[in-house]
């Protein structure tokens, strides 16, 4: 599964693992919300509301495709947040792993907080 999240001054593509929580996103698709950033994440509401998968994880790769159950949001980090040690990729707290982006997830510095972002599929 690919998926395309597109923003006013960009856009990114993400390869999804099949998970019960990627399966929900997909079925869904195309949803449309508003970005808010927290450090180097940018995260969004979606409709989708599951459980915390058994391999959920809070500290991931930049360009990690994550869904944070507790906010029933997609984070999508690029780099520390204000909770992270050094370098890392700290989210909120444990979440869903989906997939990962393709290419250099740095380009999710142009998502501004409060752009309109859509997730559809590629």
């Amino acid at each position: 599964m690919r998926i395309r999240i597109l923003w006013p001054t960009g856009q990114a593509t993400a390869t999804l693992r099949p998970t019960p929580t990627s399966e929900a996103l997909w079925a869904v698709l195309p949803v449309g919300s508003t970005a808010s950033t927290w450090g180097e994440e940018v995260y969004f509401d979606t409709p989708v509301s599951v459980d915390r998968e058994d391999d959920a994880q809070q500290v991931v790769e930049p360009g990690t495709v994550a869904f944070w159950t507790d906010g029933d949001s997609l984070a999508l980090p690029y780099g520390p947040t204000p909770i992270s040690r050094a370098d890392e990729c700290r989210l909120a707290g444990p979440c869903n792993l989906l997939g990962a982006l393709d290419g250099d997830p740095g380009v999710l510095r142009t998502v501004r907080a409060g752009d309109p972002i859509r997730v559809e599929r590629a």
